[in-house]
């Protein structure tokens, strides 16, 4: 393996990615994301892979309001895709606090030492996991992931860039909401999240789950079903009396 360079305190590579903005090409440069701004970074080996779409990307996403309360402009995610495929990612996804970059050519991940080959498993070449807060265009800390076999991922989540940014930061407490299209009740709990200035992960039966799952979850078969923190709330009614605690 190539050895991974840490380039804390150097600036960020001079590069222009070509990405397409709707229906247009539209050259980004270095400048045009890091100039002026504090932005948190992490690089990964590839979009729709599991780890990437599990649980890196959607947890620097739930952070996003901490990470900008705490002094971040932006979070970007960096992959050696192209700008298809990471568009269509994000999509998918849902991440609408994440700014993508597809690095196609690698010029980035090259320039941050970080560009390994994972031909072994029909990559080619890719980036090694990382992340990194960058301030002004210069390298405030790096995150790279140990030099083991596969694809480790032990210091470059969301957790961990939260926490040394400032470790006395409270990550939100996770919301979920099983709802069905059309059902006023589900408006109604949404609302009263809203509300209560709690974000939701929103679950839509027939799309996203099944009566089946939702009967396993919560032993009940009419929608919503909330679940704040890891304990389960109920229908809407009880998420009222819940929230008037």
């Amino acid at each position: 393996m190539t050895t991974l360079q840490d380039r804390t305190g150097l600036t960020v590579p001079q590069v222009t990615w070509p990405t397409r903005q709707g229906d247009e090409w539209v050259n980004v440069t270095t400048d045009d994301v890091f100039k002026g701004k504090t932005v948190a970074v992490f690089s990964l080996p590839g979009a729709f892979t599991p780890t990437c779409s599990s649980t890196h990307l959607p947890r620097y996403n739930e952070l996003a309001g901490v990470f900008k309360e705490n002094g971040v402009d932006e979070i970007v995610c960096i992959s050696v895709n192209d700008t298809f495929v990471m568009n269509a990612w994000l999509a998918d996804q849902e991440a609408d606090n994440i700014r993508v970059i597809p690095d196609g050519t690698g010029a980035f991940t090259e320039g941050m030492g970080l560009l390994v080959d994972k031909s072994d498993i029909g990559f080619g070449k890719r980036s090694w996991r990382y992340s990194m807060l960058v301030k002004d265009g210069v390298i405030a800390q790096m995150f790279i992931e140990p030099e083991k076999p596969g694809d480790p991922f032990e210091v470059s989540d969301a957790d961990t860039m939260l926490g040394f940014i400032n470790a006395d930061a409270k990550p939100p407490v996770s919301v979920s909401i099983i709802s069905k299209p059309g059902c006023p009740f589900c408006a109604k709990a949404k609302e009263d999240l809203t509300a209560a200035g709690l974000g939701y992960e929103e679950i839509l039966l027939g799309k996203d789950a099944s009566i089946t799952s939702l009967r396993a979850m919560s032993g009940k078969e009419t929608a919503p079903q909330v679940f704040i923190g890891g304990q389960y709330i109920g229908g809407s009614e009880e998420l009222t009396a819940y929230l008037a605690k």
